[in-house]
């Protein structure tokens, strides 16, 4: 094993060039897995949109090839090659290998790109850093100018010669790089979802995906406005309006004004419902302000509405927006010339004036729309009420079932430190039960919000074969841990009162992971765990919610690749590919949970593609049983006699090194 080296002045490096990109894509792409291989594919789509949007071409061409490489073609006006005198540099350099280089900083200046999908100058150079190979061909002013890149590093330079050829545009063919993206095989299905929304938000452009000799086309010529009649099909409550308005304002007063295009379509139905926010072209996945400006505007213009003409019940409770949502189908598309985004992935966006000039152009063309449609406000009115009266008469009859205390989401996010995951929907939640707060540090920014949650325990808990229920029940981590879970205990006496009968219907998670250090500690922590859920929720383990997360041992790193071992003969059988192939390395041990990089968090022991679980099963369940009392229980001689016999055997096995 390496002896770790001393931290010193010589310890801090800088990466250069494409090493800023190809060791931590996860920084500029949200991950270095599938998702992150998938936006880098947008950044490059967005390239294309942004310039038809400018007016320059009519049509973008996306091909899928089966060795995972992709080509995207667009009719614009070409990338810019020439020599570019401010920078001293040629721009096709600045563009494909600079970050922060590109033609969108002046967005609110009157220059090109008013409301482009790109900003920040990252996307196109961090793609190419990012990839195995790309193939540039760029034609412009008469010429036809082509590039080649390898693992991020320019072959050849720029090769140029004239053409008669009149045609204008940029084509990139490039594959994703396996050194640098753990997966890159990209389904077919994602590029649809892709290019359908685009041609959605894009009215007019044509968008064309080409596959194994088969062409898909996708074109809305009235956007928005054609996909809201499109989802709400034949038979809707209301018919399909279509509002837009142009604003101009500043997030703070200090700041420059912007402009800001706004539109948006909807209707209501009783069959189907559907929300979608988009922001210069980019789908919201997340919304952000919009959402925000969404749910106040058509709460508060449809409670007046109820409550000006009598529609309530005497002292029945103000409508909510999930009563709204049932039965809208609501599409919005903004474009403004400054966008603020949560990060480089853009599915929210957070500027603050945007939210104030949704927000009153929803509010002013509901108005609008209620004065000029009294028979359909009428039938929207009477099933937005039978919605809410639904919803609280089964929220009634839920409660009358269940103990408030596991049932309530308020009472659940009260727990200290919980960190709940965006998702509802219960097949997607998985809740990771981490060891102590450095765990938890580090989960929370590896983790994939959308349906990962995390609760730490603080050291090692009670241990419930030898602990009576009084001190179970009393013990905040446990009770914790419980109404996490939320289906209540297979325990039925007066300590457990405040809790409901175990019942699968409420739990909130598909996946229960235990996930501790891979030490004597951490075995023990999770030993504990488990311990917990046999003795109080053992219909966990019987179904097979509850999962054992796997950490590595090792990890050897080469120049360019990092492995993980999970045990002596991984570690081995790495050691001798590498051997074999004569890379140096250097192995360490790894770390603790909480010493992790997010990156390697992320790859190792979150990310469903490449971490490792062991599902805890019932099998041979009598003699499970057994072990538990005897290891865990109070037959201390019992114990004592078992050491004594075997405990040599694991003496033997571990590791001393």
């Amino acid at each position: 094993m390496a002896n770790k080296q001393k931290y010193d002045d010589d310890s801090i490096k800088s990466l250069k060039g494409a090493q800023r990109v190809r060791k931590r894509p996860g920084v500029i792409f949200g991950s270095d897995g599938l998702e992150g291989c998938e936006h880098s594919f947008f950044e490059i789509l967005s390239n294309s949109i942004d310039e038809a949007r400018e007016g320059f071409g009519k049509e973008i061409i996306v091909t899928k090839f089966d060795d995972g490489s992709i080509e995207v073609k667009d009719f614009g006006r070409g990338i810019p090659v020439g020599f570019n005198k401010s920078e001293d540099r040629y721009n096709w350099e600045l563009i494909f290998c600079e970050l922060y280089a590109g033609g969108k900083y002046n967005t609110n200046k009157g220059f090109n790109y008013n409301y482009s999908l790109g900003l920040n100058g990252l996307g196109l150079c961090a793609t190419q850093y990012s990839s195995e190979y790309m193939d540039v061909l760029i034609k412009r002013d008469g010429q036809e100018n082509v590039l080649h890149f390898e693992h991020g590093e320019n072959v050849g330079g720029l090769k140029s010669k004239k053409t008669k050829d009149k045609e204008t545009g940029t084509t990139i063919k490039w594959k994703p790089d396996l050194e640098v993206f753990t997966e890159i095989e990209i389904p077919i299905e994602y590029f649809k979802d892709v290019l359908k929304r685009q041609a959605i938000v894009n009215r007019g452009l044509l968008f064309k995906l080409k596959h194994n000799e088969e062409t898909l086309e996708f074109f809305y010529k009235d956007g928005i406005t054609d996909y809201v009649k499109e989802v709400a099909s034949d038979e809707p409550l209301s018919k399909v309006v279509y509002f837009k308005a142009e604003k101009e304002g500043r997030d703070r007063k200090d700041k420059e004004d912007y402009k800001v295009l706004l539109s948006c379509a909807f209707c209501f139905s009783n069959k189907v419902k559907l929300i979608e926010y988009y922001h210069n072209s980019s789908f919201l996945e997340h919304g952000g302000v919009p959402e925000k400006a969404l749910k106040q505007a058509f709460v508060s213009k449809i409670h007046a509405y109820l409550k000006d003409n009598g529609k309530y019940n005497k002292n029945e409770s103000k409508i909510s927006f999930v009563d709204i949502e049932e039965s809208l189908v609501f599409v919005s598309s903004s474009f403004s010339t400054q966008t603020s985004y949560e990060n480089q992935t853009k599915k929210a966006i957070t500027n603050s004036f945007i939210y104030e000039a949704m927000l009153e152009f929803l509010k002013h063309n509901l108005e609008i729309f209620f004065i000029e449609n009294p028979e359909e406000i009428e039938k929207i009115a009477k099933q937005l009420l039978i919605n809410k009266r639904s919803r609280e008469k089964a929220e009634k009859t839920r409660l009358n079932l269940k103990k408030t205390l596991v049932g309530s989401v308020d009472l659940v996010n009260r727990i200290q430190k919980f960190v709940d995951c965006r998702s509802k929907d219960r097949d997607k939640r998985e809740l990771f039960i981490v060891e102590g707060d450095s765990a938890l540090g580090a989960c929370k920014q590896s983790r994939d919000a959308n349906f990962q949650a995390i609760i730490p325990v603080r050291g090692k808990i009670l241990n419930c074969l030898k602990s009576d229920y009084d001190k179970i029940f009393k013990n905040e981590i446990i009770r914790d841990l419980i109404k996490v879970l939320g289906c209540g205990v297979e325990v039925k006496n007066k300590f457990s009162k405040d809790f409901s009968n175990f019942n699968l219907d409420g739990l909130r998670w598909n996946k229960i992971i235990i996930c501790t250090d891979a030490d004597v500690d951490g075995f023990q922590i999770r030993t504990l765990i488990l311990t917990m859920l046999y003795r109080l929720t053992p219909g966990l383990i019987q179904k097979g919610y509850v999962y054992l997360a796997l950490s590595p041992l090792f990890e050897i790193e080469t120049k360019k690749k990092k492995y993980f071992a999970y045990n002596e003969e991984e570690k081995v059988k790495i050691l001798d590919m590498l051997k074999k192939e004569k890379k140096s390395f250097e192995i360490n041990r790894s770390k603790g949970l909480g010493e992790n990089e997010p990156d390697m968090m992320w790859q190792t022991t979150m990310c469903p593609q490449t971490r490792r679980l062991i599902k805890v099963t019932p099998e041979q369940e009598e003699k499970t049983k057994n072990m538990f009392n005897l290891m865990l229980g109070d037959d201390l001689q019992g114990r004592k006699d078992f050491i004594s016999k075997f405990g040599v055997k694991y003496i033997s096995q571990a590791d001393v090194s």
